[in-house]
């Protein structure tokens, strides 16, 4: 069966500039050009499409989807077999927040007596449901998954003034990087803040911190996009170089 871009775009409901969009990044060529210069998709590219938009439904970036699938290695099957856990994590996280929010509908009725843990309890397993997807795989193994396990248990059981704590600290943290990069500076008293600040923050989690394994997770922001691209973004300009370099500079 063969498809214009006109039918593939009504049969999937995406709209056909996202597919000439694809096109022109080599993320989804068409099977041919016809003489009309009309983009013609086959079997192979419906099923390619398929895959895309498993992908992107779980909010994979398309640079990232487009990496997956021009590895010479990349196997069909086991992507969606991949896609299938991501999802089961995805129906896992959703499961939680309506138990949640069925309780604090029943505390708010007066019908239970939830503790201040307990409001907080799903989306801190949220956090760790979305960290386990994201990053499961790369952290557990430089880390090891009983590292990782602990540092989820430690996470999960801060009390309510601990977790409003760490997102303080990681707050001022992100503003004192922005600063700091505006006069970059390694030997200033803002940049030993900044080091102490970030070692503060992975202590709420890490169960137990070694400044190798500080540096060996800021190397990790910078190999991997997916790791720096969190304080970029939080930041809202490219900081996590400053980051790892001062990470540096006070675990030598």
């Amino acid at each position: 069966m063969k498809y214009t871009i006109k039918k593939l775009a009504e049969m999937t409901g995406i709209t056909t500039r996202t597919l000439r969009y694809y096109d022109d990044i080599n993320l989804l060529k068409p099977s041919e050009v016809n003489e009309n210069n009309y983009r013609i998709y086959d079997e192979k590219n419906v099923n390619k499409l398929q895959q895309i938009l498993f992908y992107r439904s779980l909010n994979f970036p398309l640079q990232e989807i487009k990496k997956i699938m021009d590895d010479p290695n990349f196997s069909r099957i086991d992507a969606l077999k991949q896609q299938q856990q991501l999802l089961l994590q995805e129906q896992e996280k959703i499961k939680t927040l309506l138990t949640n929010i069925d309780l604090t509908i029943k505390d708010y009725q007066g019908e239970i007596e939830m503790t201040d843990t307990e409001k907080f309890a799903a989306f801190k397993k949220t956090k760790i449901s979305e960290n386990e997807t994201k990053y499961g795989a790369e952290i557990r193994q430089k880390y090891g998954s009983k590292t990782i396990e602990q540092s989820n248990q430690k996470y999960s059981k801060l009390s309510e003034v601990e977790f409003q704590q760490m997102q303080a600290v990681e707050k001022t943290l992100i503003e004192d990087l922005v600063a700091l990069k505006k006069k970059p500076d390694l030997d200033s008293q803002l940049a030993q803040k900044i080091y102490q600040e970030h070692k503060q923050w992975l202590e709420y989690t890490w169960p137990s911190y070694t400044k190798e394994a500080h540096r060996g997770l800021v190397d990790m922001y910078i190999s991997d996009a997916r790791f720096g691209d969190y304080y970029n973004q939080k930041a809202q300009t490219p900081v996590v170089q400053l980051l790892h370099d001062v990470v540096y500079e006070y675990t030598k």
